[in-house]
């Protein structure tokens, strides 16, 4: 387990509820932020006519978010200071039990050796701002199951889970920074 993980904060939940905007937020006042991984995959993929979609070829899709998602991690391993990831490791094993597709092992060891920090947040799914795009077409009921399935598959890999209020974004922000700040785990799921 590499030492920095206890600096390495994870968001998690289901589609559309914040987490992106948050992690842009926390950009924004100076930490470090890992982005989502999905949606860069989707993006790419329909850039120039890949299958990797989750729409698509589920598989493929989960296996590049994984890629990413270590790149990502391998990179903040040589920054200092907390870094912020818009998702983990643990998220493409959620989506693939979701979708009730084999984890690899090689994704499952991963998840074991590179460790975030053990308290993640978790964003509850949220109707009033969810909205569906090109790159987002889930419904909103499987929100809601992404966001169930963030919530066993974090607590089995053994994190505390901490709910983020639906707040605006700056509070939601002083929220995390304050649960980072003192230590605590307030409002674990």
């Amino acid at each position: 387990m590499n030492p920095q993980s206890a600096n390495f904060f994870v968001l998690t939940g289901g589609p559309g509820s914040g987490k992106t905007t948050l992690i842009n937020h926390l950009a924004d006042m100076g930490y470090l932020c890992m982005p989502e991984a999905g949606r860069a995959v989707i993006r790419q993929q329909l850039g120039f006519g890949g299958v990797a979609l989750p729409w698509n070829d589920k598989t493929a899709y989960a296996q590049r978010m994984y890629e990413r998602d270590m790149a990502s991690y391998q990179r903040a391993c040589r920054m200092n200071g907390p870094v912020f990831f818009d998702r983990g490791i643990v998220d493409v094993i959620a989506y693939l039990q979701l979708e009730q597709l084999p984890v690899p092992e090689l994704l499952q060891s991963a998840a074991f050796h590179c460790r975030y920090h053990t308290t993640a947040f978790i964003l509850p799914p949220w109707p009033q701002i969810y909205r569906r795009d090109q790159e987002r077409r889930q419904d909103l009921p499987t929100a809601i199951a992404t966001y169930r399935a963030m919530m066993k598959t974090y607590s089995q890999y053994g994190y505390a889970l901490v709910r983020v209020p639906r707040l605006p974004v700056a509070q939601r922000t002083m929220f995390i920074l304050n649960v980072i700040a003192s230590g605590r785990d307030s409002n674990k799921d």
